[in-house]
């Protein structure tokens, strides 16, 4: 669609700056504070706003002002909006990781926090000091949301999912492996499908739930297996397997670095699982953000090298 200066030159677009931090805070005086003017002007521009919409956009409730359907139906837009005309703004100055100063919310797995992650913070030291992470679990059922809300400024791990606001990049393919402690079970890889079955198995979910692609695997040629325990977090599992006779089914990137470390053993898995694809996902307004750009191709160049001997 054509724009049309002549109609939106009446509008000042200061309005949407002032809706913006209204919807966000939900009370006149916290947005007046936040966009550093007094609460009278405020409450003008939500009067303006509102007239400028034919919509209340906030009404007064017990705990505060409520965003009408209308409000939270633009909310999400108008915060995109205002994101790449500030990424406009800044695109124009020149970027130096050398002197940046940024903080970024990163949400990951804990498995590729432990193959990434020390290279990672290395690397910033030395080439952007001045970039600061705030490292987070991943919550797959609240990521968008959080990317949405601005609380997320990137996000890693398996996803599917996305709406046409969100983009997403591949950062690596894995595949499986099996790992197990072979002085403890008395085998020597690689492993076949009846001893893979006869020990119990040690299986990690961030779904909270003991089923997963194996169980499904096994499932189609009618076999199945005994779990020992499931946990949320990779990185314990290396060291339950090599205290006890259980086996676990891991992403073969943080299994192969356990195995070296902890004097652990692996084999291919006797039943075909597909890789996986681990993604970076973020909202589309930072697209084309200088430092975040930096940021994402760090990683995809991180995530294709390989760690130096004795670093996961």
């Amino acid at each position: 669609m054509a724009i049309d200066h002549i109609d939106l030159s009446r509008i000042d677009l200061n309005l949407l700056v002032a809706l913006d931090a209204l919807l966000d805070e939900r009370s006149v005086t916290r947005a007046a504070a936040r966009v550093g003017i007094g609460q009278s002007a405020m409450s003008s521009s939500l009067a303006r706003l509102r007239r400028l919409f034919d919509d209340e956009l906030l009404t007064r409730a017990p705990d505060g002002m409520r965003p009408t359907p209308r409000a939270l139906k633009i909310a999400e837009p108008l915060r995109a909006t205002l994101r790449q005309v500030q990424a406009l703004v800044h695109r124009e100055e020149r970027f130096d990781p050398a002197t940046v100063e940024r903080s970024f919310t990163v949400s990951l797995p804990d498995s590729v926090e432990a193959l990434l992650g020390p290279r990672l913070i290395a690397q910033l030291r030395r080439d952007a000091p001045g970039i600061r992470l705030l490292l987070r679990s991943v919550d797959r059922t609240r990521i968008l949301d959080e990317l949405d809300a601005d609380q997320v400024d990137l996000a890693i791990g398996l996803f599917s999912e996305g709406q046409l606001h969100h983009k997403q990049r591949l950062l690596y393919r894995d595949s499986y492996v099996v790992l197990f402690n072979a002085a403890l079970i008395g085998l020597e890889p690689p492993i076949g499908l009846d001893d893979y079955l006869r020990f119990p198995h040690v299986l990690t979910s961030l779904r909270e739930t003991a089923h997963g692609v194996v169980d499904d695997a096994l499932a189609l040629i009618g076999r199945s297996r005994t779990l020992a325990v499931t946990t949320p977090r990779f990185l314990v599992v290396p060291f339950m397997v090599r205290a006890a006779p259980v086996i676990a089914t891991m992403h073969a990137r943080l299994a192969t670095s356990f195995a070296n470390a902890l004097a652990l053993s692996v084999s291919p898995v006797p039943v075909p699982l597909d890789d996986v694809a681990v993604s970076m996902l973020w909202h589309a307004s930072y697209d084309h953000d200088p430092a975040h750009r930096w940021l994402r191709d760090l990683l995809v160049r991180l995530a294709h090298e390989p760690p130096a001997p004795g670093i996961l």
